[in-house]
């Protein structure tokens, strides 16, 4: 019994202590923003179509023509397109359609200024107002919004590490 147990104390004295080394991370942060004005401009171009059946098409000097049309300032103008129909009295069809581009600047904007085309987005600059973020000791935060095109964001990160 006895060689038991100081075989069993000597386990005990060989065995290594436990360790539980714990690592608490608590991190608080604000993020506060205020947005630029941004204007986003972009140029249409131009667009032609036509097409029919049992019609005769003409642009006003040649039969069975359809005008190549002329381009200025890089706007494409299709010229006068007339149809007419093969056979009276039978069934035909006929369209066009045209969609006329916005005209090539001659020179560069002024910053500020924006060009005049046909698709224009435009942001105005944010205004901070009462755009404000506070941390605390105790990690508690106060996230207020402000004026128009702000961004107000708060977060807290807790990081439990056991080695």
């Amino acid at each position: 019994m006895i060689r038991t147990l100081l075989v069993f104390g000597i386990t005990l004295a060989a065995a290594s202590p436990a360790r539980a080394d714990l690592t608490h991370k608590i991190m608080s942060s604000v993020s506060l923003q205020v947005g630029g004005a941004v204007t986003t401009a972009e140029r249409i171009g131009s667009s032609f179509s036509i097409s029919g059946t049992n019609v005769d098409t003409t642009d006003g000097t040649t039969a069975n023509t359809v005008s190549v049309g002329t381009i200025t300032s890089g706007v494409y103008a299709p010229g006068t397109i007339a149809a007419t129909q093969d056979t009276p009295g039978e069934a035909f069809s006929f369209s066009q359609s045209y969609t006329q581009a916005d005209a090539v600047p001659t020179s560069a904007i002024t910053t500020g200024d924006t060009a005049n085309f046909g698709s224009i987005i435009s942001t105005a600059g944010g205004t901070a107002g009462t755009l404000a973020g506070t941390i605390n000791a105790d990690h508690t935060m106060t996230v207020t919004a402000g004026g128009a095109n702000t961004l107000a964001i708060g977060q807290l990160t807790s990081e439990l590490t056991i080695k």
